[in-house]
């Protein structure tokens, strides 16, 4: 009887223990989730809807204003670049940083892509044709392996869906899944060498100051006129680095030209939000 007894009062304490263990890990997690109501006045005032993410890489702390939105799947479009082109250069079809992308001479959707393209000019202007090249020779097979490998998004590739799958269909990413990838490709944490590590960082940078430096990818996609944007990249500061990840949808009224440009002045207002940039 004195056995069951105390075998009874090391289960009611093996039970709260794990009770307590379980509550703090439920506090814990939330605890790194910071609602910010800043970030939505900033997309109300644009008149779009979406959400803006933002990670504090020290503090593991994740800024938001729509903690719902960031786990929503939309089509990565041209954020996919970044692995698109990790992928060339692991690979070997895409040489090095000095790869010259060809013009065929045709007419294109945007003059930018209307000439000889140097990869960090290619990857900056986003040219899908120039993309779509390189997704052929890398082939399904080896863009599922790599995907994988670097568990980026759900993606749907195959031989039919080789060079546009990343701009409709079915394949997803979440702005939580962009912040992870990015995380460990900042992290060095992804299974790459470091050369392509250090051209990565050199065509992701857009613009560098003497207090911070801003790299990333927009990308864009329109599936049944349904426009959808992203805004993905990193700020470093001396003393910390902030990975953010923006996507955005237009209201009704919409202007097109001024919907590409938000994705990137809203994402910069939301860091002087934050007192991060000045």
């Amino acid at each position: 009887m004195r056995i069951l007894i105390t075998l009874f009062i090391i289960l009611c304490f093996a039970c709260k223990e794990q009770k307590e263990s379980s509550n703090k890990e439920l506090v814990e997690t939330a605890s790194n989730k910071v609602h910010q109501s800043e970030f939505q006045t900033i997309i109300d005032s644009a008149n779009v809807n979406g959400a803006i993410l933002i990670y504090d890489l020290k503090k593991d702390i994740y800024y938001s204003n729509d903690f719902n939105w960031y786990n929503k799947g939309n089509l990565p479009a041209s954020t996919f670049k970044i692995v698109n082109t990790i992928i060339g250069l692991e690979t070997g079809v895409i040489e090095s940083d000095s790869t010259i992308f060809k013009w065929d001479g045709k007419k294109k959707w945007s003059k930018n892509w209307e000439q000889d393209l140097v990869l960090k000019n290619a990857f900056q202007f986003s040219c899908v044709p120039c993309y779509q090249e390189v997704a052929k020779k890398i082939g399904a097979q080896r863009m599922n392996e790599y995907v994988q490998k670097f568990n980026y998004g759900n993606l749907k590739i195959d031989t039919t869906t080789i060079d546009k799958f990343w701009l409709e269909g079915e394949s997803r990413i979440s702005q939580i899944q962009q912040i992870d990838f990015l995380k460990r490709f900042y992290n060095l944490e992804l299974p790459i060498s470091e050369r392509t590590h250090k051209i990565m960082k050199n065509i992701m940078l857009i613009n560098e100051t003497a207090l911070y430096k801003l790299s990333g990818k927009t990308g864009l996609s329109n599936e049944n006129d349904a426009y959808n944007g992203w805004f993905v990249g990193y700020i470093e500061q001396k003393n910390n680095t902030y990975l953010f990840a923006t996507n955005l949808e237009p209201t009704k009224e919409f202007d097109f030209n001024l919907f590409i440009k938000k994705r990137l002045d809203l994402t910069l207002e939301a860091f002087k939000k934050m007192n991060i940039l000045q």
